[in-house]
């Protein structure tokens, strides 16, 4: 009953239905008000209003930090859908539901339809994917195009396939975008994995030259297996780091300050413990345990069964797994162990390793349903050939131990369902009754008033850096320069924070609080905005 279920096509629309309505209402009620999302919404803006297409600021005018190839993206959306709110958030979810289809592809044709729905799942049901999936952030985007290289040499190694001058052309594309989106981050999540594969490649090329020359007995040369390489040559890379570093140069000739906030603070900070805040090595490790829970725990169970059956002897899992099933291990851990060792660490910029990490459970999953679909001898838990370890277990132990895994898979899938739906309606929930979108709600009344009586308005400077988006405004306004704009008769309106409105009201003429007042966020008592009008 339990394979029916995970090999029925109506199971992969039900869980693809449920991760993409997840998708959509993670981060409802939509606000700018956390994890920079303002500043990555501002640049857009800003390519808009006032045509800045190559280097933008923040909304308190501040240099921004990331290449702008997203805003690029959201300001074309919005010449099209004419709303800022679907513009800034259209390409992360394309980016979540492109990633979610492609997982599932990929893994159904590797390694069946259980393997695939599995992979599908794990994408979409996890507390860091619906999070992302509409957040004005760059992170989704970032990681489709990491996965698409990834994928690339994955297909690569499994199909034994040499590097074609159109699949460098094809790299040096997607690795320019990526450096469009984020910078050099890209290298930390591929090189790392590539360096280790090349390792473990070349110790397999040194053993098959020792077979040949006839240091090894015979029988040794069927453990031995030449495996093409990951590595396309240089010029992709180097050619995508010169695009990146071209965009630099222009900014720290023409732009000031571009060369303390971007070169110095954002990249070179990233590495010392002065500015950024640093967290402990095993930041990242612990939160994926948690956050891609209950996945974290199959994989974890799946390989330590696997040890078990194996008695323990870990280099022989190593030794004997199969290529694609070691890429897939080393461009996650790979990108794991470097960014790890960055001091400065968030949640969030771990998030490319989720999706290899998803291939792998796939793997894992494919391998050893193999006995229940086709009646062969099962491969090991880690996509290793069990032809190839000396222990051939008989027909029904391989059937035994598939089935266990089709009840894992299915008990994971159902505890991912309710434990993901039910933390992301309840923040939503949460969201709603909390006024989280209090100052996006204060933002759009201003601007009705203000439109139906064609009054001008300024914003006097706050530290919400979204209340500018909100309102639709390039600028603060600095109090001094507000109060000798109203005097002098240039100004119907102005919003201010409840803290400087008393204040600015003493120096203002005919100056009167309107009944529009933003409602206070909780936890936050004395951050909330009032209107001012004549």
């Amino acid at each position: 009953m339990t394979r029916g279920l995970l090999e029925d096509q109506r199971t992969v629309w039900i869980i693809a239905a449920v991760s993409f309505l997840l998708f959509l209402i993670a981060n409802l009620p939509w606000q700018l008000d956390d994890y920079d999302q303002a500043k990555q919404a501002f640049t857009s803006f800003e390519m808009i209003q006032e045509g800045h297409w190559l280097y933008q600021q923040t909304p308190h005018e501040n240099v921004a930090t990331k290449p702008p190839l997203v805003g690029w993206i959201s300001a074309a959306l919005f010449t099209t859908t004419r709303s800022w709110d679907v513009a800034w958030r259209l390409p992360s979810f394309f980016a979540a539901v492109a990633l979610a289809l492609l997982l599932f592809r990929t893994a159904e044709s590797a390694y069946g339809l259980t393997a695939g729905l599995i992979a599908l799942g794990a994408f979409g049901l996890n507390l860091l994917s619906p999070r992302l999936a509409t957040l004005v952030r760059t992170d989704m985007p970032l990681t489709l195009v990491i996965f698409l290289i990834g994928v690339l040499i994955w297909k690569k190694i499994q199909r034994q396939e040499e590097w074609k001058s159109r699949d460098r052309v094809y790299l040096f594309a997607m690795l320019t975008i990526a450096m469009l989106i984020k910078g050099p981050i890209v290298y930390a999540f591929l090189l790392p994995g590539i360096a280790l594969f090349e390792w473990k490649r070349s110790r397999r090329t040194r053993s098959y030259s020792r077979v040949v020359a006839g240091v090894g007995d015979s029988g040794e040369a069927h453990n031995v297996q030449l495996i093409e390489s990951p590595w396309s040559g240089w010029w992709p890379w180097i050619a995508s780091l010169a695009v990146f570093l071209l965009w630099v140069t222009g900014g720290i000739l023409f732009q000031p300050g571009f060369f303390d906030e971007v070169v110095m603070r954002e990249f070179i900070a990233r590495f010392g413990e002065t500015i950024h805040r640093p967290q402990p090595l095993y930041f990242y490790l612990l939160h994926l345990l948690h956050k891609f829970a209950p996945w974290s725990v199959l994989m974890i169970g799946i390989a330590l069964a696997d040890l078990h059956s194996r008695k323990w002897r870990l280099r022989s899992i190593f030794r004997e797994m199969s290529p694609e099933t070691f890429w897939l291990l080393c461009w996650s851990l790979g990108g794991l162990i470097v960014m790890s060792l960055i001091p400065s660490k968030r949640v969030d910029r771990i998030f490319p390793i989720v999706p290899p990490l998803c291939l792998l459970l796939a793997a894992q999953i494919g391998r050893n349903a193999a006995p229940c679909s086709h009646g062969s001898v099962s491969r090991s838990l880690m996509g290793v050939d069990s032809d190839l370890t000396g222990h051939r277990p008989v027909a029904t132990e391989a059937k035994a131990s598939c089935t266990y895994i089709y009840r894992w898979s299915a008990l994971a899938l159902l505890l991912a369902i309710l434990f993901t739906g039910g933390y992301t309606i309840s923040k939503v929930i949460s969201g709603y009754r909390d006024h989280r979108d209090a100052l996006a709600i204060f933002g759009r009344e201003v601007r009705r008033e203000a439109a139906s009586h064609h009054w001008r308005y300024e914003v006097v400077s706050a530290k919400d850096e979204g209340l500018l988006l909100y309102l639709q405004k390039t600028h603060f306004i600095e109090p001094q320069d507000a109060v000798t704009e109203w005097n002098s008769g240039n100004v119907d309106e102005l919003v201010a924070s409840t803290r400087k409105a008393p204040g600015l009201m003493r120096e203002l003429r005919d100056a009167a609080l309107s009944q529009l007042k933003s409602s206070e966020r909780q936890g936050e008592q004395g951050s909330g905005y009032v209107l001012i009008t004549r």
